[in-house]
C-alpha cells in the first residue's frame, strides 16, 4: 500500500505513526514545505518572547522518519492533484502516486493587501522560520507594529512587549482577540495589556509599507504615517488550499470531509487545519484550526487510511491563555447568535478581577468564557463535547465549589 501524506505538522505526524502501527509494510511518503523537523507550531511564540530557546520546538528525534521507514520529501510543496490519476506533483513536475492520500496541509497566513510588502522587517508569525526571522531583527528594532488582534497578532505583540520593544497593534474590533472571547473579556485583556505599554488603534489598517529596503513607517487609511522598525501582520489563517482541485475534492472554508475524515473522493483524507466537519458545540461543519484537533483527526484519518473504521465525533474550539497576570479560557460558542433558544449567565468579580460567562442552547452547554480563577474549565470543556443536558439551575455552574462530576455522564 502506498500512503502519501501532504504536510509534515502533527496531523501528518500522528497519522504517519498511526498508519505504520496498523501497517509496518505500507510505504509512506510524507511531503512538506518546511525542513524543519517535526515541531510544535503553538509554541514558536514562546520563542519570539523568550520564554523557550528554538531547540525546543521538536516534537520528534531528528531521526523520526527513517524509524518510522518514512522517505520524507522536505522543502517541497505540492502544486497538483491528480484525482483520476492518483498522483500528486512537486516541483520539477515529478509525480508520486498514492493508493490512500492524506491532506495535512494546515493552513496560511491571511494575506493583505498593501504596497512595498516586499520591505525587511515585515512578517507573518506562521513558521519557525519566520520566527527565526524576527528574532535576528529583534536587537536593531525599537519599534514594532502588529497587525491584527487575533491569536497570532495577540501572542505577537505580547512576546515583541516582553522583549522591551514598543508596541502598537492595529485591529478593526474594538479589543483583541475577537474571535476567541466576548466583549467583557476582551476589555479585560486591553487593560491588562495597555498597563503593559501595549498602544492600540481601532478601525484603521495599512495601505502601504515606507522605508528604504526595510520598513520604516506605514501609511494608514485614514492619512496618518506610523514610523515603525518592525511589522508583525497576523490578520489570521485561512486553509491552504492552493494545489486542491476544488471542482473534485468539495472544499467550503476548508476541505469538507465525514465522520471517516475522508473527502468526497474515496481514498482521499483530510485532517488538521485544512479539514472541516462538525462543531459539537455550533452541531454545524466548521474549521477549529488549533493543536489538539489536528493531533486528534490525524489518528482517526490514519487509522482510517490504514483499514480500521474509526469515526470522529467532531471537534471544539478552546484556547487556554496568559497574559502577564491574566489567565483566560474559552471554548464553545461564546458569542452566540441572538434567538431564544440561547441563554446566557455570567459573573463578574472585579476585587478579585474575574469573570465567568456560560452559553446554553436550549440545555446543552455551547460556550464558556473565563477571566483568572479557571481551574474549572476543564469540566466545562468535557460537559460540552458531550452535549449530554444540564440538569441543574445553569446559575449554579458558574459557582467556583460546583461539583461536576455529578453533570458528566460518560
Amino acid at each position: 500500500m502506498k500512503y502519501v501524506i501532504i504536510g509534515n505538522g502533527v496531523a501528518g505526524v500522528i497519522a504517519a505513526e498511526t498508519i505504520r502501527r496498523f501497517d509496518p509494510d505500507g510505504h509512506i511518503t510524507m511531503i512538506g514545505d518546511e525542513t524543519f523537523d517535526p515541531y510544535c507550531r503553538p509554541m514558536i511564540s514562546l520563542v519570539l518572547d523568550g520564554s523557550i530557546e528554538p531547540d525546543k520546538l521538536p516534537i520528534r528525534r531528528a531521526s523520526f522518519y527513517e524509524d518510522m521507514r518514512i522517505e520524507p520529501l522536505l522543502g517541497d510543496r505540492v502544486t497538483s492533484i491528480d484525482v483520476a490519476a492518483r498522483t500528486v506533483t512537486i516541483r520539477d513536475n515529478k509525480t508520486i502516486d498514492y493508493d490512500q492520500l492524506l491532506i495535512a496541509s494546515g493552513a496560511d497566513p491571511r494575506p493583505i493587501k498593501a504596497e512595498r510588502l516586499d520591505l525587511k522587517n515585515i512578517s507573518y508569525m506562521r513558521t519557525e522560520a519566520q520566527v527565526r526571522t524576527m528574532l535576528q531583527a529583534l536587537p536593531h528594532a525599537k519599534e514594532a507594529l502588529v497587525l491584527g488582534g487575533g491569536l497570532v497578532g495577540f501572542k505577537a505583540a505580547y512576546g515583541l512587549l516582553r522583549r522591551g520593544l514598543k508596541v502598537t497593534m492595529l485591529i478593526l474590533s474594538d479589543h483583541p482577540l475577537s474571535m476567541q472571547v466576548d466583549e467583557q473579556a476582551g476589555k479585560m485583556i486591553l487593560d491588562e495589556l495597555l498597563d503593559h505599554g501595549l498602544q492600540v488603534q481601532v478601525g484603521v489598517e495599512v495601505k502601504a509599507f515606507d522605508g528604504n529596503n526595510q520598513v520604516r513607517s506605514v501609511h494608514l487609511s485614514d492619512g496618518k504615517e506610523l514610523f515603525c522598525d518592525m511589522v508583525i501582520i497576523g490578520k489570521g489563517v485561512l486553509p491552504a488550499l492552493s494545489f486542491v482541485p476544488q471542482d473534485e475534492i468539495e472544499v467550503d472554508l476548508g476541505i469538507m470531509v465525514n465522520q471517516f475524515m475522508e473527502t468526497s473522493v474515496p481514498g482521499i483524507y483530510a485532517a488538521g487545519d485544512v479539514a472541516e466537519w462538525i462543531d459539537v458545540a455550533r452541531n454545524s461543519r466548521w474549521v477549529n484550526a488549533i493543536w489538539p484537533e489536528a493531533v486528534t483527526q490525524g489518528r482517526i484519518a490514519g487509522m482510517n487510511m490504514a483499514g480500521r473504521a474509526v469515526s470522529y465525533k467532531g471537534s471544539l474550539s478552546r484556547n487556554v491563555i496568559r497574559i502577564f497576570g491574566v489567565d483566560v479560557m474559552a471554548g464553545g460558542l461564546v458569542k452566540p447568535p441572538t434567538e431564544s433558544q440561547y441563554n446566557i449567565v455570567s459573573s463578574m468579580d472585579r476585587k478579585r478581577g474575574t469573570y465567568r460567562k456560560l452559553v446554553f442552547y436550549e440545555e446543552r452547554l455551547v460556550g464558556m468564557v473565563m477571566v483568572n480563577s479557571i481551574e474549572q474549565g476543564g469540566p466545562l470543556l468535557s460537559l460540552m463535547h458531550s452535549q449530554n443536558p444540564v440538569t441543574v439551575p445553569h446559575e449554579v455552574l458558574l459557582q467556583p465549589s460546583f461539583n461536576f462530576k455529578q453533570l458528566l455522564r460518560y
